[in-house]
């Protein structure tokens, strides 16, 4: 298989991939949303016709609005999320986004959003991602107990893992690049569950890999024709890359008609989704059988 030949090249690529994605999270930094800075969430709906967004912005910067985000929802509904705002703040974007009380608007729905509650989730968010990884650990390790005698169970847990981290650095480092250009690509509540979601999808592909380098290498001692790991390995992608490459690129074709023809408060969601579904994809193939191949030859298997 091209990829286990040449598995070092794939690594150092998804090597460069983690590292390019934490250096411009670390240095350009994230941009957060309300939901995790604090801050007023306005939505209001219109009586008539919706102003274009494009207007409202142009708007509320002129009146020194900063660091908002306009979503709209539904045929006339629109969402503000903005710094927090005082009585005289909540009047004046009232006014903003009824254009002079040319574009009549009923409230909906006026909250806040505290600081203290945004670092509660930031800490909720991280406690999860490290709940999660452990259980994956713990579960693949006790799967995959039998799996080669010479290669740990705990081998293929942790190389899951090391994938998951791929997969949610790059999508979160695309992000980060975005959000330095275009305010509405914020980390908030519906990141994090695009994130959980690769988290389900990428484990996924990954271990209907190793599940069939399992059978393999089962088979291979079985029959005992002392197949390399490395060649057990690519034949196990080979006989699984048309079932992960049309499944992921089935769940693409849905996101990308999410993204285009889906409302605005969705978009975001679907364009990070997509990306995790295909660097979810990648990794499976590109970077996880290759890692444990690598380890596989450590440990002493053949190679």
């Amino acid at each position: 298989m091209f990829v286990i030949t040449h598995r070092y090249i794939f690594l150092g690529l998804s090597l460069l991939f983690v590292l390019v994605s934490l250096g411009v999270i670390v240095f350009g930094g994230l941009r957060f949303g309300v939901d995790f800075t604090g801050g007023s969430i306005l939505e209001v709906e219109y009586t008539n016709e919706r102003p274009a967004v494009e207007a409202l912005q142009t708007q509320m910067k002129e009146t020194d609005f900063t660091g908002f985000l306009l979503q709209p929802t539904g045929e006339k509904g629109l969402i503000v999320r903005t710094e927090t705002l005082s009585e005289e703040g909540h009047a004046n974007l009232i006014k903003i986004l009824a254009m002079d009380n040319q574009s009549p608007l009923t409230e909906r729905r006026f909250s806040f959003v505290g600081g203290i509650v945004g670092k509660e989730l930031q800490g909720k968010a991280w406690v999860a991602f490290v709940i999660i990884s452990i259980a994956i650990i713990l579960y693949v390790a006790f799967a995959f107990r039998r799996a080669s005698e010479a290669l740990s169970s705990w081998a293929y847990g942790v190389v899951a893992v090391l994938a998951l981290f791929h997969n949610v650095v790059v999508p979160t480092g695309v992000f980060a690049i975005l959000g330095q250009y275009f305010i509405e690509y914020q980390i908030d509540i519906l990141f994090v569950t695009a994130l959980l979601a690769i988290f389900g999808f990428s484990i996924n592909d990954t271990i209907v890999i190793f599940d069939r380098v399992r059978e393999n290498v089962q088979s291979d001692k079985e029959d005992k024709t002392k197949k390399s790991f490395a060649v057990i390995v690519g034949e196990s992608i080979s006989q699984t890359l048309a079932r992960s490459i049309n499944i992921s690129l089935a769940m693409v074709l849905v996101l990308a008609s999410l993204y285009f023809l889906g409302g605005e408060s969705t978009r975001e969601f679907s364009l990070v989704l997509g990306l995790g579904v295909v660097f979810g994809t990648y990794s499976s193939i590109c970077f996880a059988a290759p890692l444990l191949v690598v380890i596989g030859e450590r440990k002493g298997n053949r190679s």
